[in-house]
């Protein structure tokens, strides 16, 4: 993980969450709902089989295309070998057993033996080459993919939800890669093949050929017919099973909630019903599958039934050979093998070009805040001086969450930004990283415009720490570093005993290579807590934004020690506090008070209080029971 490619966060956790749920107005909040749930279906829309979306997807083969070409071949060999069976009974029946040379058999049996060989050996090769270039341009995709994403703005993620970027790195990738190793190679292989033996029918015998050829356009028929009603069946399936996986991600990650609530019998209703939905909509393709092959088999039957009775009437008057008539049966067989076949692989391939139309309109998303073409540096050394002038700013057109907001925070001082919720407090710092570009005013640090210079070189001299800390599987170290190989083991221990955290560590066994697991889910809280403040220290970021009373979850022994090492951490380092406890923000050099996305009041704690202002109003509800005094 590249460190100077985002900001030295301490949870996983954006600032944007509290603008994106509480500064919203209402209507707008309905709105996004209504839209996530429109978008979360999946509709799988455009043609089974667009030509733009196959030349796009051609790209990812184009490394591989001698092995693609070689598959091509083998799946020739193949259908040579296939063919070759019923034209050597044929030779056997005519030119030794008619003829009564039945002993010299054994070279047409050697033959036949060799061609079996093989052709199992070519299918061996075959089948093991496309799944390699398979698995290939599907890591080459998923690469492609994880590096996109995590280049994209923040208001991507705003907009989509985290079940539907894992459908497209797993399910999706799966229905290309099922596309290559299964469907693709062997689609050609099944046209060439009726091809052929379309073609070696008319040769043996044109007019036993005409009767495959008069069953031929009932079975396209069918075939089309089956098309459209799985297109339809297909379609439902997916949607219902994107609404599966959604609803499951978004239950098992707030399972918390759900039994803390009592919701599991509500939770387990709502699933059983989509869940219904699910299983009604692959029974209806199953049905359809169900009845499509039985008919195409009939089909056959109709076919093989019209050879034997015109086949045998030929070979009594000897206008056709016993052997010419044995190998037309062997052929018919082998003609509506790839027909079914082809009806299966429709499945495939519609279900390719569904994952390829998201997945290359994933690749195609932009981000919303793009580095400068000419991009400058920050002037040695980073001091940290930070101007808001006239920044307005809205999630939504025409909704602004800030109005004309404007200060100056001085290199090496401490600000508090507090504010009822939905005041903008969190806007200034998503701001202030460059998570969303303003509408208006300009953002200067060291004097500098952020929009001027790269947002990884920005986000290299600030560090975060939020309340709900979030950590990854690994290890203790490998948490505080975020696999930054350039901070030492020293150091990690350093900023673990900076912040108190080294106490809880080392009563581990194995200290700090103790396990890890997802989200931190077999530490408290607390603990978390810790680890998250000794990981913005490690990255001793030149600014420093602590958001929304980050101490909370730590009990009061540690929160007096934490509290201890932020006045010494924020020593001559500019930072800014989002706070809901005021008391907690008595030292601060600033105090910034922000109302409906406006600055109503700045001061000291105590000038504040004695103007008996909005912020002593706000001091006041909190304190209400105790005496306040200036």
């Amino acid at each position: 993980m590249k460190q100077d490619n985002r900001a030295h966060t301490a949870s996983e956790k954006t600032p944007l969450q509290e603008p994106d749920l509480k500064s919203k107005p209402l209507s707008s909040q309905k709105a996004d709902v209504e839209k996530a749930k429109t978008e979360d279906q999946d509709e799988i829309l455009g043609k089974a089989y667009d030509g733009r979306l196959v030349r796009r997807f051609m790209v990812y083969l184009r490394p591989y295309k001698k092995q693609m070409f070689l598959a091509l071949m083998l799946v020739l060999g193949t259908s040579v070998t296939d063919l070759a069976g019923p034209y050597l009974t044929k030779l056997a029946i005519d030119n030794y057993i008619a003829t009564g040379r039945a002993t010299d058999l054994w070279q047409i049996m050697l033959l036949f033996l060799a061609v079996l060989i093989m052709g199992f050996f070519l299918r061996y090769f075959q089948a093991y080459l496309m799944q390699s270039v398979g698995q290939r341009v599907m890591y080459d995709l998923r690469v492609a993919l994880f590096s996109h994403i995590q280049r994209l703005s923040l208001a991507f993620f705003d907009k989509n939800p985290v079940g539907r970027l894992m459908s497209r790195l797993t399910s999706d990738i799966d229905a290309l890669n099922e596309l290559l190793s299964n469907g693709l190679v062997s689609m050609i292989g099944d046209l060439i093949t009726l091809f052929a033996v379309s073609v070696i029918m008319l040769v043996l015998d044109w007019r036993l050929a005409l009767i495959m050829f008069v069953v031929l356009p009932f079975v396209s028929l069918i075939s089309m017919l089956f098309r459209r009603f799985m297109r339809d069946s297909f379609r439902q399936v997916r949607t219902r099973l994107a609404k599966i996986n959604g609803f499951l991600q978004e239950n098992v990650s707030g399972m918390l909630v759900v039994q803390l609530f009592n919701r599991e019998s509500r939770a387990f209703n709502q699933f059983q019903g989509l869940n219904q939905d699910y299983f009604n909509a692959t029974v209806r393709s199953a049905l359809v599958f169900a009845l499509f092959f039985p008919v195409v088999g009939l089909l056959s039957a109709v076919a093989t039934a019209a050879l034997l009775w015109f086949g045998s009437r030929g070979v009594l008057e000897g206008t056709v050979s016993f052997g010419v008539l044995v190998a037309f049966f062997q052929y018919i067989q082998r003609a509506f093998q790839p027909i079914q076949d082809l009806a299966e692989k429709y499945n495939i391939l519609q279900g390719a070009m569904a994952a390829s139309e998201r997945l290359f309109g994933l690749l195609d998303e932009k981000p919303a805040v793009e580095d400068p073409a000419n991009p400058q540096q920050f002037d040695q050394p980073f001091r940290g001086e930070i101007d808001f002038k006239n920044v307005s700013f809205c999630y939504v057109e025409n909704e602004p969450v800030l109005k004309n907001v404007s200060f100056h925070i001085p290199a090496g001082t401490s600000v508090a930004l507090v504010g009822a919720t939905g005041a903008g407090k969190t806007s200034i710092i998503s701001l202030l990283t460059r998570f969303y570009d303003i509408q208006g005013g300009q953002i200067l640090v060291d004097g500098k415009d952020i929009k001027s210079v790269r947002q990884a070189e920005l986000r290299r001299h600030i560090g975060i720490v939020l309340q709900d800390p979030v950590l990854f599987s690994g290890t203790i170290a490998s948490n505080i570093r975020l696999l930054d190989e350039s901070i030492s083991d020293e150091q990690v221990k350093a900023a673990a005993r900076f912040v108190n955290a080294s106490k809880f560590i080392e009563r581990f066994e194995d200290g700090y290579d103790h396990a890890v697991k997802e989200r931190g889910t077999n530490l408290s809280v607390g603990q978390r807590q810790l680890l998250a403040f000794a990981r913005s220290i490690a990255f001793n970021p030149e600014v420093l934004l602590v958001l929304d009373e980050a101490t909370s979850s730590v009990d009061t022994e540690n929160e007096a020690l934490i509290q201890e090492a932020l006045l010494k951490l924020m020593q001559g380092r500019t930072s800014i506090i989002i706070a809901h406890r005021l008391s907690t923000i008595r030292h601060v050099d600033t105090i910034i008070v922000l109302h409906k996305g406006q600055i109503v009041e700045a001061g000291t704690h105590e000038e504040l209080l004695a103007r008996r202002g909005f912020y002593y109003r706000l001091y006041e509800l909190q304190y209400q029971d105790q005496e306040i005094s200036p």
